[in-house]
């Protein structure tokens, strides 16, 4: 006998999972890969009603029952969006264009849906099919390099890739011979950047990487948890002895954590790493971040997370935002194009790049984008950027890996 479908928006995941294990595969093609896993569903699961869930992917909460209850009763047809793998359509022309990529949890899906429009249209008017796959960024790494690393030659590489973050993409040594090589070009032609960027020369000179926006990183402070201390209000107040031991760093968000420590090196130094590993309390989901202040334990005084999240707090009780005075540490992001595909490519870029995917980003994902027509809605808009010498006169990656092991060292002496 079928069981019957009586869920709420406020049951967690691990309860929604538990009673109709059906329903597992959908919260994965969501971007919840975590729920793919047992162990991982028990721990992430238990933590996050639907509710919370669904608001930090941006999702609409009756769609999405709908979906469930659909899936239970054994009626639902699992619809493009949802899909893991590759979305393929009649070429008409027998061209194809491979494009892959990383969304942000929080914009997928809206993004998701005007792609299909847009795609439906490209395909019907001009011949030329489309092959891509655009996963939850929540997939990380393994996912990426599981699809580029290895690739000797351009042709094996999808045509377009969007991604955030300074890892594969910028590292010298798995992906520096394709950027030297000119396999790449950037296709946008914004006439101006928005004005919230205004001196920060964000757009790759060299064009090769088109930024079409980014991730501001900023703090959430407990008030209930500051004792004597100030709030902090700056980047190198977070690296005073007062907040060793107290701050909650997004490290498993690689895209920003990445940024923050290139950024904390860059303008502090390894001295400033080694402060920053020392302030580690934990490693917290955004989502457990804003969830804080109700935590029995040790509470962290300070969380830095993706500006979105801040919003989760609804104004009220003991957390509250902090936009850096010395900026918003930013992560971009980019789209890597080929260069010999560029006649067939532009119109995808162009989608990418308009006032459209501009607006999803700002407004539903709160994402800064570039474009000069988009208001990002931002009451601050001071940014830190790392810069395009930096990037240029550094091995990105083996610095990434540089400042991990100095982050590491002082969180472990730390404890000691």
């Amino acid at each position: 006998m079928k069981t019957q479908f009586s869920l709420t928006i406020e049951d967690t995941l691990f309860d929604i999972t538990e009673a109709h294990p059906e329903t597992i595969d959908i919260f994965i093609s969501r971007g919840f890969p975590q729920m793919g896993d047992e162990e991982k569903r028990r721990s992430f699961g238990k933590s996050i009603n639907l509710k919370t869930a669904l608001m930090l992917k941006g999702i609409n909460s009756e769609s999405f029952l709908n979906l469930l209850k659909e899936t239970v009763d054994g009626k639902s047809d699992t619809d493009v969006t949802l899909q893991n793998g590759p979305v393929q359509r009649a070429a008409l022309t027998g061209e194809t264009l491979n494009i892959m990529g990383l969304l942000p949890c929080p914009v997928r899906i809206p993004l998701m849906e005007q792609f299909e429009k847009f795609a439906s249209a490209y395909t019907a008017g001009s011949g030329i099919a489309l092959n891509y796959q655009l996963q939850a960024a929540s997939l990380g790494l393994e996912w990426v390099e599981e699809h580029i690393l290895g690739r000797e030659g351009a042709e094996e590489l999808p045509d377009l890739f969007l991604s955030a973050g300074f890892d594969l993409f910028f590292d010298e040594k798995k992906f520096g011979h394709f950027r030297r090589s000119g396999v790449f070009k950037d296709m946008t032609d914004f006439e101006a950047i928005n004005s919230d960027f205004d001196g920060l020369k964000i757009p790759d000179p060299d064009r090769l990487y088109s930024i079409i926006g980014t991730v501001p990183a900023v703090f959430l402070v407990n008030t209930e948890e500051l004792g004597d201390r100030d709030v902090p209000e700056t980047w190198e107040d977070i690296l005073k002895p007062e907040y060793e031991n107290a701050v909650s760093l997004p490290v498993g968000d690689f895209d920003l954590f990445n940024a923050i420590l290139l950024n904390i090196y860059k303008t502090y130094g390894p001295e400033g790493v080694r402060k920053l590993g020392r302030s580690l309390l934990e490693d917290l989901h955004p989502s457990q971040m804003v969830k804080s202040a109700t935590r029995k334990g040790a509470r962290p005084v300070v969380t830095i997370m993706p500006s979105f999240f801040t919003r989760m707090t609804g104004g009220k009780g003991p957390l509250i935002p902090v936009w850096p005075k010395d900026g918003a540490i930013i992560s971009p992001i980019f789209m890597l194009s080929k260069a010999e595909r560029e006649k067939a490519l532009k119109p995808v870029v162009d989608f990418f790049a308009s006032r459209e995917v501009g607006e999803i980003l700002a407004h539903q994902g709160r994402f800064p984008s570039l474009r000069s027509d988009v208001d990002n809605r931002f009451d601050e808009n001071t940014y830190m950027w790392i810069g395009w010498d930096f990037i240029k006169n550094n091995d990105i990656g083996a610095l990434i890996g540089e400042c991990m092991d100095l982050f590491e060292e002082s969180s472990k002496e730390k404890a000691q």
